[in-house]
């Protein structure tokens, strides 16, 4: 298990460019409220009544197969989180062990006790989002090992006792080890606060030994998928369902459909679905993304392609 907390001095390696703010506006969402947006009430509608709800999901002791050569494993912590072991390399991406988002709860526990995490080599977070860069959680995992984010992240992570922050523009790649790990563009914001608009945002290609996964991060739908897929030969695509009924009527999430579309244009041979049940981030039920995902996955001839994961279940792969 990490250390505690590191005080040593964190370098800061910054691969981007310094115009990298100004180009990742060309895929950032608009973010000025739908249309009628103002005419359901979510604290009412959702935020009330999830305080009331228990919080399901279980917390097993876990056992975590042995990864061969060539092998990948993926745990599902939860939300976007995952546990990514390849090449003897254990990687988390997007940790979240909160069971608040500030006033939004939690409603599905994390697959897995944080204390049974193994050993973690690198840490790779997409955006600045709450949901995504959990501060507290960082800082328990943190262990002096290397850690990835957009350009203008940074600064959010260099205290919490990583030993080296790479900081990435769109396309740029670093090597961790045996791993190449590569930022895409997508189509959202990363802002932490109100007008926090300079840090970067993106997703996430881990390449090893011939095989490749995609984390998606946090997106609504654009063309830029196609660009992705002839850019790198996607395997396993970790794509986005859920929290497309925004409180702000904002296009700012994909749809199942829209991920199913997605998975189609990057070229990709199995589609894991996430960021579903387990914060309710929209007004759709949780349990409305993984059902219309299979329909239009049947629709379209690949539902034998999509993987719908348990929370704390690891899948070789």
């Amino acid at each position: 298990m990490p250390t505690p907390f590191s005080r040593k001095r964190t370098n800061v390696v910054r691969t981007a460019s310094r115009n990298g703010a100004e180009k990742q506006s060309a895929t950032r969402v608009g973010l000025k409220p739908g249309i009628d947006w103002h005419k359901r009430n979510f604290l009412t509608e959702v935020l009330i009544p999830s305080f009331f709800t228990k919080r399901s999901g279980d917390r097993a002791m876990q056992r975590f197969p042995k990864v061969r050569p060539g092998q990948i494993c993926i745990t599902w912590i939860g939300h976007a989180s995952f546990l990514i072991q390849i090449e003897g390399m254990n990687v988390l991406i997007d940790p979240n062990w909160s069971m608040w988002l500030k006033v939004i709860k939690r409603l599905k526990r994390p697959g897995l006790n944080i204390d049974n995490l193994p050993s973690i080599d690198f840490v790779l977070v997409t955006h600045a989002h709450f949901d995504h860069l959990d501060r507290r959680t960082l800082r328990r995992v943190a262990a002096d090992q290397p850690i990835v984010v957009p350009i203008g992240v940074g600064n959010l992570v260099h205290d919490l006792g990583f030993n080296i922050v790479h900081e990435l523009d769109e396309w740029e790649q670093v090597q961790l080890g045996p791993l190449r790990v590569s930022l895409t563009p997508c189509h959202h914001w990363g802002a932490r606060m109100l007008h926090d608009s300079h840090r970067g945002f993106g997703g996430f290609v881990i390449e090893a030994d011939g095989r490749s996964i995609f984390h998606c991060g946090d997106s609504a739908y654009f063309p830029g998928f196609e660009e992705i897929g002839k850019r790198f030969p996607i395997e396993i695509a970790l794509l986005p369902i859920g929290a497309y009924d925004a409180p702000s009527g904002r296009e700012v999430h994909m749809n199942p459909e829209e991920a199913v579309r997605a998975f189609l244009e990057l070229r990709a041979q199995k589609l894991v679905p996430m960021h579903y049940g387990t914060f309710r981030l929209g007004f759709e039920p949780l349990e409305e993304p993984p059902e219309r995902l299979l329909s239009s996955a049947r629709t379209h001839g690949v539902e034998k392609n999509v993987l719908v994961m348990t929370e704390g279940r690891p899948v070789v792969l």
